[in-house]
């Protein structure tokens, strides 16, 4: 197990993991008690982002509220200045005529009574799920297979429409969505380790703008209570909370 942003949570803390010889390395560049401007930080995530494979850059946003009221739920979607640099598979779940719009926005799987078996067996080959609005009772059959996966489509993500073209388009350019978890914490991948620095720095503060625009109106005190940003296989960072 490696150091990752939840030590701040009250989960786990850095002496009560073990990590490796690379991780123990990457970890002596970072002082763990200082909050690090974003522009500091991915240059430090850049450096210790040693992995063989080209690593995803996350960020990790703890919010000030409760996760348990329905009006307070942060979410929302937008479309990274600089894409998160990889292609997702996106499946369409449609019948009729618009099946045959579906193939032809270029979407990786196309199906309705086949795609709800699959998914029901756990054959779950795609990154985002995109359904139209006539289909989705049919979608509660595997509803708490996909909840818990965040694939479950939603109207507020963009993910229940008629507009399938415009819908796949987008995803496949790289429109994300984020939503804070049970704990109040969102989680989002802003780019690879490979980008260059200003533009893993440019969709951080984007990311962390829209997050701030989608602050519920009734959240009281501190709404932003930490940020972390971390590479798949690297530490964590201590962000500021200022963009």
């Amino acid at each position: 197990m490696f150091f990752k942003p939840f030590s701040s949570y009250g989960v786990a803390t850095i002496e009560e993991v073990k990590v490796g010889k690379r991780l123990n390395e990457a970890m002596k560049l970072i002082d763990k008690n200082k909050a690090y401007a974003i522009d500091e930080a991915v240059v430090l995530l850049k450096e210790t982002a040693k992995a063989k494979f080209d690593e995803t850059i996350e960020i990790h946003i703890r919010l000030g509220i409760d996760s348990k009221r329905s009006d307070q739920i942060v979410r929302g979607t937008m479309s990274l200045p600089y894409g998160i640099g990889r292609i997702r598979r996106v499946a369409v779940l449609v019948k009729g005529e618009k099946q045959k719009e579906a193939e032809v926005s270029g979407a990786d799987i196309v199906g309705f009574d086949d795609l709800i078996e699959n998914i029901s067996k756990f054959k779950i080959d795609f990154d985002i799920l995109v359904a139209t609005p006539d289909v989705m009772k049919d979608l509660s059959k595997v509803a708490k297979i996909l909840g818990p996966k965040g694939l479950m489509p939603n109207p507020k993500s963009g993910t229940v429409t008629f507009e399938i073209a415009r819908a796949v388009k987008e995803f496949k350019q790289g429109k994300i969505e984020y939503k804070n978890d049970s704990f109040g914490i969102i989680h989002v991948p802003v780019g690879k380790a490979s980008f260059e620095k200003e533009k893993l720095s440019c969709n951080a503060k984007a990311l962390i703008e829209a997050v701030l625009k989608s602050k519920p109106s009734n959240s009281k005190g501190q709404y932003i209570k930490s940020i972390f940003m971390a590479s798949t296989m690297g530490p964590s960072i201590f962000v500021e909370r200022k963009v």
